[in-house]
């Protein structure tokens, strides 16, 4: 057999190696895109809340620098004062860091979703293994990172490079500006600077989102041979499983020939099917099937019968109907309730006669099977009920 090397790894991985993956804490994962959805997160958030959390921060100087002498030096009257302040501030910030924290804890839903295992959390000494930390900064997904890391700072440092050489006649004219306006105009050079910058991000980002989830699946991918092996822990070998159900089988069937003694009657077809009826008297329900069988199995019913001195009756229609309607251990159907009377009617009778009580019975020469409880009755030609003939052996 071959080795299982990557190279021969071409399934994808089934679902059970997926979730097995997922409960050892291991899921796609991109940290560009992470990254790039909170900073656009605090972007837009500082746009929305930038004014408010301002004015906030300037009250809250204003009223640090406006302390007389004597409340400078009151302990009580400067703490009582910074403590107003600093809830002012912190409540300010509470939206904006509110909704950072949000997109946060959303954003791995993005890509490999909420997870939470207790795995991760035990320790694995093969982490400690010098050999094989040094294989893993020799491996093709560490030079995989680092040619991402390289390709990150390069469009980073380049996009925030054009974009401070291309304000730079605007950031040297900030210093002969009013303060008011200066401050207004830091701003915006600012969250123009973060808007590109962060775009840069997003490009990265959405090449690395899609290549995390193929590495995933490429890394977790099996050999036939694996998938083979997990079918056959999962759903068992079918060689075993057939070996199983044929036991199964013997064993009902083994269970169903001790049944046949006890039976008042085997209706035959003659030779094709069997049908073992037993009905107990002064039990409450029909007659029920004991056994059935066709071929073979009907052979061996019928020859139990004759052994055990069980009556024999030959109804084609009515073994067939049986056989198809009814299952072992099962009540015949109700509309074979008058055929099969008129056949334990005679069963009994002649055991009587046996017996040396009454007269010997006349065979029943008319059943009432319904055509379509025939399986074998052509739908072109009803056949009519009462005629089936029956001949005791």
């Amino acid at each position: 057999m071959a080795d299982d090397s990557d190279a021969e790894r071409t399934e994808p991985a089934s679902p059970q190696r997926l979730q097995k993956a997922r409960e050892d804490g291991d899921v796609p994962r991109s940290r560009e895109l992470a990254t790039f959805t909170v900073l656009m997160t605090a972007g837009a958030g500082l746009w929305m809340t930038g004014g408010a959390l301002v004015g906030k921060l300037e009250l809250a100087l204003q009223s640090g620098l406006s302390l007389s002498r004597d409340q400078a030096f009151n302990p009580n009257v400067l703490i009582e004062r910074i403590t107003v302040d600093l809830v002012g501030v912190l409540l300010a910030c509470l939206p904006l860091a509110g909704l950072i924290m949000l997109v946060a804890l959303a954003s791995p839903l993005l890509i490999g979703g909420w997870l939470f295992s207790s795995k991760a959390f035990m320790p694995n000494f093969m982490k400690l293994n010098p050999i094989k930390g040094i294989g893993n900064m020799f491996s093709t997904n560490s030079l995989i990172e680092l040619l991402k890391a390289i390709a990150k700072t390069l469009v980073v440092g380049a996009v925030a490079w054009v974009v401070i050489m291309g304000q730079k006649d605007a950031m040297l004219g900030l210093a002969v500006e009013p303060l008011n306006v200066g401050s207004a105009h830091v701003g915006e050079l600012m969250g123009k600077a973060f808007l590109f910058i962060v775009g840069a991000l997003g490009i990265i980002a959405a090449i690395d989102g899609p290549y995390q989830l193929w590495h995933y699946g490429d890394k977790l991918k099996m050999t036939r041979q694996e998938l083979i092996q997990e079918s056959k822990e999962s759903d068992g070998n079918p060689q075993i499983k057939g070996k199983i159900r044929q036991m199964q089988r013997e064993m009902a069937r083994g269970r169903m020939m001790q049944n046949v003694p006890t039976a008042d009657v085997i209706v035959t077809n003659p030779t094709h099917y069997a049908v073992a009826l037993k009905y107990a008297d002064g039990q409450k329900g029909a007659p029920r099937v004991v056994a059935k069988g066709v071929d073979e199995v009907a052979a061996k019913i019928r020859e139990l019968g004759a052994e055990h001195k069980v009556a024999l009756l030959e109804a084609p229609a009515l073994a067939r109907a049986l056989y198809k309607h009814t299952d072992i251990d099962e009540e015949i159907p109700e509309k074979l309730y008058s055929a099969v009377a008129e056949v334990l009617a005679y069963v009994y009778q002649l055991r009587a006669y046996k017996k040396g009580e009454g007269l010997y019975p006349d065979r029943p020469t008319k059943l009432a099977v319904p055509p379509e409880m025939d399986p074998h009755n052509p739908a072109s030609q009803q056949q009519q009920p009462g005629t089936n003939n029956g001949a005791l052996h």
